[in-house]
């Protein structure tokens, strides 16, 4: 006590006196080697992005739900029949915005979606860079894990949601390492010049995650509970405020729900159904895991920045509590033991620990989630957010004697994988996985596939498509089973007049793209087509493709005749027309085609979760002992 008071007027007197420019010098070099390293990694980003700019099958499915909209067909993909392809909600929402702009779409989406990519490298390097304390030269650390990966490069275009979701994950991570580092309301009085932020933005940000992916609320809720920790919920205003911030969080995708369940009829998207994600699948998962590690060498960086994580966490726990020592003349005047001073510390302790643990357990969810269902048919896609979220709290690291080894690890490692790793297969592996844009480069023959146009090369659907528009009824066109010496064969079977002409293709963004909005497109694994995605799956059938509704089926659903063709025969047309009949079926068709009255609306809304459990044997024969009434 005697000490503190012999030089504790001293203290503040010195600090007040050091000069604003002296201190502000003290720092710039450092802040200025950081910030060149740390622009070098975005620029060398977007290089590599824009190198291997396409826009996807996939991305011209997100395109054409547009096209619906701004035609006033609703957010629909097909005319008439509210299914929802499209996993990303707030994606349609950017792709709605962008189409009112007098730029083409497919260039549009993929230059957003590459800017998005890139301002999420930035702003996640810049928060670890904060978690890290400021006035240190920061260089990239995890960035490195981004930039050397290709399957970063090819879908940070690509006219999916990818960027979306890579945006969303740094900037909420970046509100939130922000608001952790607010000061004590003890110092705010003490006339702190620091600001800290708003609760209620991070709420809000945290919220969209659903809608960005579903599967990111895994991600979203894992903040949430970071963003409660840091509110220090101690007394019951405390506790009311926490609950609000709560309600926000959930408050959009809850208010989205409703509108899916009421308009769509489930649930969850088509694509959800499609791909069986309520299903495990545990040794497809794994196939699908080590189908990207083992071809990165992830184990490698894994080990390395784990450490660097468990040290960073270390090293800011240990500085949370630096307000409690005699510094600046401030924390002498208050009491060494007092209650206040040690709750504030150690809820700030327990936020930062939050806060800095938050991405990597979210990531690591997600993570074991995309494992459990079966993983993915597109190579490392549906991993690539995950891994992005756990490498959030080391995207950048500081230069010290005890991270250069790391860093130089990590060093060696990107620039082996980034010029030498791919996957030992050429468009589809033996277990049903692909290299997405190597498949489709190929197929079409084009480096940099962008526009419809440039998916008219390819060589199935552009044919169907020319059939269906010279048709002068009526018709619906399957694939032929075999192919003839000019090419693929189609077969044109008539439809009941009336009824809208359709396209039966697994890609349905090629053949959406290349349709009329006016013309059926719809595909045989239930992205598109509700009966599809209703149905069971194919046993040992390719990840997120394992189902295939036969051609039947599409035949009776649009009054077709009973009769023999190279797509199905007439006995099982007859038996789809008959199962088309039973009661669930029914119900389920009129829930995305009857008029959308406000009755419909309620009856969809509480039949949702019933209908979303609906599965029916995709054989038509089987399909109609099941369905029909019991006697």
């Amino acid at each position: 006590m005697s000490d503190t008071l012999a030089r504790g007027p001293a203290t503040p007197t010195r600090v007040r006196a050091l000069p604003a420019d002296l201190a502000r010098g003290a720092r710039r070099r450092p802040v200025t080697v950081t910030a060149v390293a740390l622009t070098l990694a975005v620029v060398a980003y977007g290089l590599l992005v824009w190198q291997r700019r396409w826009v996807s099958d996939d991305g011209l499915i997100f395109l054409r739900t547009v096209r619906q909209i701004l035609e006033g067909h609703g957010p629909v993909f097909n005319v008439g029949e509210r299914v929802e392809t499209n996993t990303s909600t707030l994606w349609t929402v950017v792709l709605l915005g962008l189409a009112l702009l007098p730029v083409p779409p497919e260039p549009a989406a993929l230059v957003v979606g590459g800017l998005l990519s890139v301002v999420a490298l930035g702003l996640a390097m810049d928060a670890a860079r904060r978690l890290t304390g400021l006035g240190r030269v920061v260089v990239p650390a995890g960035a490195l894990v981004f930039l050397a990966m290709p399957p970063f490069w090819d879908f940070g275009t690509s006219g999916l949601e990818t960027g979306l979701s890579f945006s969303w994950l740094a900037f909420a991570w970046w509100l939130l390492v922000r608001r952790s580092q607010r000061e004590p309301r003890l110092f705010v009085a003490a006339g702190s010049r620091r600001r800290p932020g708003s609760a209620w933005p991070v709420a809000l940000v945290l919220g969209l995650g659903p809608l960005v992916r579903p599967d990111l609320a895994v991600v979203a809720a894992a903040g949430g509970i970071a963003l409660a920790v840091l509110e220090q919920p101690r007394d019951r205003r405390g506790a009311r405020r926490i609950v609000g911030l709560g309600a926000l969080c959930v408050a959009p995708a809850l208010a989205y729900e409703v509108f899916r369940a009421g308009y769509y009829g489930l649930l969850v998207p088509s694509t959800a159904l499609a791909k069986e994600a309520g299903v495990s699948r545990w040794g497809r998962g794994y196939s699908y895991l080590r189908d990207t590690v083992a071809t990165y060498w992830l184990l490698i960086p894994a080990a390395v920045l784990a450490a660097a994580a468990l040290l960073m966490v270390a090293q800011r726990v240990a500085r949370s509590g630096w307000w409690t020592r005699r510094r600046d003349g401030v924390a002498a005047a208050l009491p060494e033991g007092g209650a206040d001073v040690r709750r504030t510390r150690a809820w700030d302790r327990a936020g930062t620990v939050a806060v800095a643990v938050a991405p990597v357990l979210g990531g690591l969810a997600m993570l074991l989630y995309v494992t459990r269902v079966g993983g993915d048919f597109m190579h490392a896609r549906m991993l690539l957010p995950a891994i992005f979220a756990m490498l959030l709290p080391v995207m950048a690291l500081p230069v010290r004697r005890r991270t250069v080894l790391p860093l130089v690890v990590l060093a060696v490692w990107a620039a082996v994988v980034g010029t030498t790793a791919r996957p030992n297969y050429h468009g589809i592996s033996a277990s049903g996985i692909a290299d997405e844009r190597g498949f489709y480069t190929q197929l079409l023959g084009n480096p940099h596939p962008v526009t419809a146009d440039d998916y008219r090369a390819h060589p199935y659907v552009a044919g169907g498509a020319e059939l269906v528009a010279e048709s002068p009824r009526p018709v619906v066109a399957l694939l032929a089973r075999g192919t003839g010496p000019a090419g693929p064969e189609w077969d044109l079977v008539p439809l009941a007049p009336g009824s809208p002409s359709g396209l039966v293709f697994l890609n349905l963004g090629a053949a959406g793209a290349l349709n009329p909005l006016d013309v059926r497109v719809t595909d045989t694994v239930g992205l598109a087509d509700p009966l599809a995605a209703h149905t069971t799956n194919v046993p040992d059938g390719r990840t997120g493709h394992d189902k295939n509704l036969p051609a039947a089926w599409f035949i009776a659903a649009g009054g077709g005749a009973a009769v023999d063709s190279r797509a199905a025969t007439g006995a099982d047309v007859a038996a789809a027309a008959r199962a088309l009949q039973c009661p669930a079926i029914v119900e389920l068709r009129d829930s995305v085609s009857a008029p959308l009255t406000w009755g419909r609306f309620w009856d969809n809304l509480v039949g949702a979760p019933a209908r979303t459990e609906l599965r029916f044997p995709r054989d038509p024969v089987l399909a109609e002992v099941a369905c029909s009434p019991r006697r």
